[in-house]
């Protein structure tokens, strides 16, 4: 939904305004499905406690005109100091409701928002910042707090208020009544006439605040980069923009808003100075009694309340829905799948997982596999290729040859073009992405720890593994020494960046996590890559060890890591170029014999790092 263009006369744009509003009060009481209860005894305490302010200028009407005849008036006084009491304690009791009301709508849209944007479709993702889906989560939903917890219940009970106080005014005095009404609609003519313009500048403010928190992300996140390169000004200067940005929208939206306010405060005053200078010459003239002119007093005076609700309330709920609008947009981004993408017969089971025995499929297989981040730039042509169960098959190739984007398509991240992903005899597209990813672990370059002890790190995917479970795989990814040197060894806390630990000991953690869910299948993304000699003959020897217990597939850099393969795959311009055992390749494929020509030049070099753009993989 988007904010009406900019009217061409007063006239259009009040009546433009009130469509809006319209629409935006009705889209605003919608969020609050589930909690109409709530909303419906608030109203009542909200206008029980109205009421009981209405009554009190009669009574003081009673006061004044009892006392002018001198009698007694101690009575109505303690009515009157009742009714306000009565009055304070109705209303507050409404509005802790409202507020804890508005709360669980707050609460439950924001458990929408993570729950979804937790499972976009990496597509979708790629296309949004991530500091910006963040602030739809906390900005956002907090400017809406305010609409459903306020602004919703005061158009209504404001409203009724409003008419009660007219109603009575006009049974006490109809002249003055009209000369206010006057006033009043000058000042709404106004107001509706710059609710469009509140609304779109509120969107552009919840848009520039999400900037900001997108590119104050990304900056930080490359903190080491920054430095190195002195980008700090640079950096400072881009999001002072964003900053700048949302300071302009924030001071157009203020300028509005006061403009309005403005209105609403003469209207007040305006209609109470006509009041007093008009009530009092009638007075004078014997037109009207002193206890009428209080009381008419008093209802101006207590109209000034549920008016400035409204008016606060109508502008309110057009800032709430430039914020919803963005929340609105981020719960219809496109999400990954639940359902395979073919129907079948067979339910879409989960993939084995734990030491597999001997079975006739193999736990992957590619088939003739052709994908495209950019459909004008192909990065697979027909890749084809199998990971026998207890096997360590390894993918090599040059830098942009498809091995990370064939890792993608593993753990179906993205669906290929053409031809099958098939896992354990079963193709990808019968199986729930949920089924794969039970059976795969990956371990990929970018090894990622949270904060959090070391124990929390390894069993993230198995908060409730127990302690044989848990040393079986600092075991078998080789990080008993780490867990040794460390302060208190399994409790010892991570921080989120993993500057605890060098980067070869994050992978070994990271290795060990995927581990623990016994995978059928395994992939793991230059593991060698940030391990010295001495740490790379050991995880080599885990490989090993690792590949008796589920299949293994690797992007191997390192030819120290590819002779041991019991199968290698070489890729080429996104293309199954060769495949064999490392002496085979030797002998049979060229492009292996230049790959591997150019790791015995430079021991521990890389037999051809994966790009990470969108044209490898």
């Amino acid at each position: 939904m988007t904010g009406p263009t900019a009217p061409q006369d007063g006239r259009a744009g009040a009546a433009e305004g009130d469509k809006s509003t319209r629409v935006a009060v009705a889209t605003m009481y919608r969020l609050t499905a589930g909690h109409r209860s709530a909303i419906a005894v608030a109203t009542v305490l909200t206008l029980v406690g109205s009421a009981l302010g209405l009554a009190q200028p009669l009574v003081a009407k009673h006061v004044v005109d009892a006392s002018g005849r001198g009698q007694v008036i101690w009575p109505p006084l303690g009515l009157l100091g009742t009714l306000f009491v009565i009055e304070a304690a109705t209303g507050a009791a409404g509005r802790f409701i409202l507020e804890r009301m508005g709360e669980g709508v707050v609460r439950q849209l924001r458990h929408g928002l993570v729950g979804r944007l937790l499972r976009l479709e990496m597509r979708e993702y790629e296309r949004q910042r991530g500091g910006d889906l963040i602030s739809r989560v906390t900005a956002d939903t907090t400017l809406l707090l305010e609409v459903v917890s306020q602004a919703l219940v005061d158009l209504v009970t404001g409203s009724l208020v409003a008419a009660g106080a007219i109603i009575l005014m006009a049974w006490l005095d109809l002249l003055l009544l009209l000369l206010v009404a006057v006033i009043v609609a000058a000042a709404a003519v106004v107001v509706a006439s710059l609710l469009t313009g509140i609304r779109c500048a509120s969107e552009h403010m919840q848009d520039s605040v999400g900037a900001i928190a997108a590119d104050l992300e990304r900056a930080l996140g490359s903190l080491p980069m920054v430095r190195v390169h002195r980008a700090e000004e640079g950096e400072a200067a881009g999001i002072g923009a964003r900053v700048d940005a949302a300071y302009g929208a924030g001071v157009r939206t203020a300028k509005l808003a006061s403009v309005m306010s403005s209105a609403v405060e003469l209207a007040v005053q305006g209609s109470f100075l006509v009041v007093l200078v008009v009530g009092g010459l009638r007075v004078g003239s014997r037109a009207g009694s002193l206890g009428d002119l209080v009381a008419f007093l008093l209802y101006a005076s207590y109209l000034v309340l549920p008016l400035s609700s409204v008016f606060r309330a109508v502008g309110l709920v057009q800032r709430g829905m430039g914020a919803y609008q963005r929340i609105d947009q981020a719960l219809h981004l496109a999400v990954e799948p639940t359902a395979p993408r073919v129907p079948t017969e067979r339910a879409p089971t989960t993939l084995p997982s734990g030491p597999p025995v001997t079975r006739e499929h193999p736990a992957l297989a590619m088939h003739d596999v052709h994908f495209s981040y950019d459909p004008q730039r192909p990065v697979l042509r027909g890749v084809s290729f199998t990971v026998p169960h207890r096997r360590y098959v390894a993918l090599v190739g040059r830098s942009g040859a498809g091995k990370s984007t064939v890792f993608a398509l593993v753990a179906r991240s993205y669906e290929p073009d053409a031809g099958a992903v098939v896992f354990d005899g079963r193709p990808a597209a019968e199986l729930t992405r949920e089924a794969c990813r039970r059976g795969i672990a990956v371990v990929d370059q970018n090894t990622h720890v949270v904060h959090g002890t070391l124990h929390d790190n390894i069993a993230y995917a198995l908060p409730d593994a127990t302690e044989r479970e848990i040393r079986r795989v600092i075991e078998l990814a080789r990080l008993e020494e780490v867990v040794d040197r460390l302060p208190g060894g399994l409790a010892a806390v991570i921080d989120e960046r993993g500057s605890t630990l060098p980067s070869g000991e994050r992978q070994r953690v990271a290795l060990a996590r995927a581990l623990l869910a016994r995978p059928s299948l395994l992939l793991l993304d230059e593991p060698t890559s940030h391990l010295d000699a001495i740490n790379e003959s050991a995880l080599t020897t885990a490989m090993k060890d690792i590949s008796q217990e589920c299949a293994l597939l690797v992007i191997a850099h390192r030819l120290s890591t590819v002779q041991h393969a019991d199968h290698i795959v070489v890729l080429q311009d996104g293309r199954t170029a060769a495949g064999g055992r490392h002496e085979e390749l030797l002998a049979g494929s060229a492009l292996y014999r230049e790959l591997a020509a150019s790791q015995m030049l430079r021991p521990g070099g890389a037999l051809g790092g994966d790009s990470r753009g969108r044209t490898d993989g």
